[in-house]
This record gives structure tokens, sequence and C-alpha cells, in this order.
């Protein structure tokens, strides 16, 4: 039987630190990231489904979303300035992520290449659907990260927190709507507040 190495990989995602080109207070790795995205993303679904009629599978956008940065173990985390400046570097980049996701396939037996490729690098029309969910959940944990900061009072994340919001009101999405009214307040709550006490 032959050493499989992918789950050593993974677990070195908590040592890929978000926010680079940011002063932190508090440094933010992937593994922490993921699975707020995954929290996140579990949300979005469930008030898709419970408030809006739908019937998508929340557990699947969470482990989709656990999933969504695993890449980054080999290419680093890249910041979203630079991945997003123009179409060109975005077409490379997601070449580039796409040759990570393969390295991180190769690391695994044979018969679980499959059911990981299907989170590494989901296809199936069912997963498109989650996948607008899983990217509104990715960019509430950077707008929660950005509160954070603020509430340490650290202004450097002024600009990208109003940036970040922008952005997920842009994605006109009834259920990210939702949790800016219903759970998003609480972030800026100390735990006494969110306690009720």
């Amino acid at each position: 039987m032959k050493t499989s190495h992918f789950y050593a990989m993974l677990s070195r995602m908590k040592y890929i630190n978000r926010w680079g080109l940011m002063n932190n207070t508090k440094q933010e790795n992937i593994s922490e990231h993921s699975q707020q995205v995954a929290v996140l993303a579990h949300c979005l679904v469930l008030i898709h489904n419970k408030r809006f009629g739908g019937s998508l599978d929340a557990e699947r956008a969470a482990l989709l979303a656990v999933f969504h940065d695993a890449t980054e173990i080999i290419t680093g985390d890249m910041p979203t300035p630079v991945k997003y400046q123009n179409p060109e570097i975005r077409g490379i980049y997601k070449q580039i992520e796409d040759n990570a996701a393969e390295r991180l396939l190769s690391l695994l037996p044979e018969d679980f290449r499959d059911d990981y490729r299907a989170v590494l690098k989901p296809e199936a029309e069912s997963d498109k659907e989650l996948e607008i969910y899983v990217k509104a959940a990715d960019r509430f944990s950077a707008l929660i990260k950005c509160i954070e900061e603020m509430r340490m009072g650290n202004d450097e994340f002024r600009l990208a927190r109003e940036t970040i919001e922008q952005s997920i009101h842009d994605m006109r999405l009834p259920e990210a709507e939702v949790f800016f009214a219903e759970f998003l307040p609480s972030f800026s709550l100390a735990l006494d507040e969110i306690q009720g006490e």
C-alpha cells in the first residue's frame, strides 16, 4: 500500500496567511477562512431553502466551501487586487489553480481521486448553482474580517470593507440581503452583547 500525502498537505492550510498586503491586528490563515466560508455558505443555502422555497444541498455547499481555497496550499494566497487586475492575469491564475488542483489530486490514492476531483474542480450543474453561495460566503468572510479589524481600531480595512460590502450587494442575491439584515450586525458586537447579558 502506497503512502498518500493528500491529507498532510491539506493540513498545511494553516500556514497560508491571507491579507498579505494589509496591516493585520490578527493574522488569518486559509484554514480558518475556509471553515468560516463553509459555515456561511451552509447558512446562505439554508436561507435560500427556508425563506425562498429552494431545495439546494446546504451540506454540499459547505463541503465545496471547505475546499474552495485548497489550491492555495501550492499557489499561496494571491491578493485580490492582483488576481482581478485584468482578465489576462485572472485567466493565467485560473490555469495555475487548475494545475495546483491536479497536483493535489495526484497525492490521493487512485480510488479517491474522482471523489475529490468533484470537490476541487466542481463541474456538476448542481454544484454550479451552489458556487454562487460559496462565492457570497467567501465575500462575507472577507467582510467579517474587515469588521473585526476595524473593531480593533485598524482603519487599514475601511476601504476594503466598503468595497467588499458593495460587491456583495452587487451580486443581487436575496439570501445575502437576508444575511446582511439578520446575521451580520452581530459581528460588530462584544461577547456580552451577543450572549444577551
